[in-house]
């Protein structure tokens, strides 16, 4: 990886927040903290030869399939992630290097 980047992978979790009664769904609602927090510690737990860096973003607009996961540099996106995803992304993904393919959209 290019050691002039602090990273080499971002993972990116929406966690936008939209007023109550608002017309779309948001992200940040459906576990996006706890999504992050997740990624965190997995990323950590797993001792990855490559720095990652999970963190919270704002909104991608598409709401009706989250929550979002976006990992860079590759720019892939994932929907409806659930807690037990996120391991299956890390290992899978960030460790392995093969997109999970029943997440992309």
């Amino acid at each position: 990886m290019d050691s002039t980047l602090k990273y080499d992978c971002h993972i990116f979790v929406c966690n936008n927040q939209r007023p109550e009664g608002a017309p779309r769904p948001c992200c940040g609602e459906a576990n996006g903290l706890a999504l992050v927090a997740a990624f965190k510690k997995e990323v950590k737990d797993k001792n990855l030869p490559i720095r990652v860096r999970a963190q919270r973003t704002g909104c991608f607009d598409f709401c009706e399939k989250g929550p979002i996961v976006a990992v860079y540099p590759e720019g892939v996106f994932y929907g409806n992630v659930k807690m037990e995803d996120v391991s299956v992304i890390v290992d899978q993904h960030i460790a392995g290097g093969k997109k999970v393919d029943r997440l992309i959209f």
